[in-house]
């Protein structure tokens, strides 16, 4: 495997924190995590790994076109996974933030590009693009109907890359992974929201009546599927859009009682609230794609997946509670 050297933006956040330890424990490339440490950047989520020879943190923003084009100018590859993702702070607080970050963010890194050009650009959008889905499961060509601003920020970025990539052909790789969970997610999501909510004897929440129901991706199947898209000949990926799913869904009601069995909690924890505007009802995603392109698919069940996440949320009690009074002090000083 030759050594490069690869821009991951965000790379405080969840997602990315998850592929910033995949890259340094299972690969040889240097890595460059680039964030603005916004609610859901948190130097916290890259402890471990804070030290390695192999990586360099810069604290900055990816709408910062002086400092993305320097930074651009001395890398391989960029992984944008940069991104403002609290989808009722996008509903409640409007879009302006999504929009800049999400779609703006994203156009400042593809013109840098065309001036510098890397290897490859790898930007992550979402499974929210499509909306609910029409038909199952759902494959790329699925039409796209997002149903929140934030779902409609990463279809503009999804639609920009793809439109940088006819215009100009720069080597882009769109994926749109489903549901995400797992270790050092921000308690705002609703699976550790679910988790620490009964790890602290509260309700578990539930909007409208629990039916909506997603196609749920352990992170560290993301991160191995990214890894899969940087390994894989570019000419025979380039300008393509790939689902990251299982091919199965889970409803939230579920979810919330399977969490309450493995803490031992009663099912009365869990409160029906009233429905969010916007609600998707239905994801689940066709693996096909993904497996013919890439050679990947999801290893880890999704029982498997939770009883790993609630044991991590068991053991960094810490971590979530600060993470929840980070968010409460910057819900107040926004009122």
């Amino acid at each position: 495997m030759i050594k490069k050297k690869i821009l991951v933006t965000g790379g405080a956040g969840f997602i990315s924190s998850s592929f910033v330890r995949h890259l340094l424990t299972k690969t040889p490339h240097d890595v460059v995590s680039l964030d603005a440490l916004t609610y859901a950047g948190n130097m916290e989520n890259l402890t471990d790994v804070l030290g390695h020879e192999r990586l360099s943190f810069v604290h900055g923003d990816i709408r910062d076109r002086d400092l993305v084009g320097d930074i651009v100018g001395q890398v391989d590859v960029i992984v944008n996974a940069a991104a403002e993702s609290h989808v009722e702070k996008s509903i409640l607080e409007g879009a302006r933030e999504f929009v800049t970050t999400n779609v703006e963010g994203t156009q400042i890194l593809l013109d840098a590009v065309r001036r510098r050009p890397v290897e490859r650009f790898v930007l992550i959008s979402s499974s929210e693009v499509y909306g609910t889905a029409e038909r199952d499961p759902m494959d790329e060509e699925h039409a796209l109907n997002p149903r929140s601003p934030y779902a409609a920020t990463k279809a503009g970025a999804d639609r920009l890359a793809y439109a940088y990539f006819v215009t100009y052909g720069l080597p882009i790789v769109i994926l749109r992974p489903f549901n995400n969970y797992g270790p050092f997610q921000h308690p705002e999501k609703v699976v550790p929201r679910f988790i620490t909510q009964a790890l602290a004897d509260r309700p578990l929440t539930i909007h409208g009546d629990g039916h909506a129901s997603r196609d749920w991706l352990y992170v560290e199947d993301h991160a191995e599927a990214i890894d899969a898209v940087l390994c894989t000949d570019m000419d025979s990926i380039a300008g393509e859009v790939v689902n990251l799913a299982t091919g199965a869904d889970i409803s939230v009601s579920q979810i919330a009682s399977m969490v309450l069995d493995v803490l031992g909690k009663p099912a009365t924890l869990k409160e029906h609230v009233p429905e969010r505007p916007g609600q998707v009802h239905r994801h689940i995603g066709s693996t096909d794609k993904a497996e013919r392109l890439l050679g990947w698919r999801a290893r880890v069940s999704f029982e498997d997946g939770l009883e790993r996440t609630i044991a991590w949320y068991q053991q960094n009690r810490l971590w979530w509670e600060t993470a929840l009074r980070a968010e409460r002090t910057a819900s107040r000083s926004a009122s």
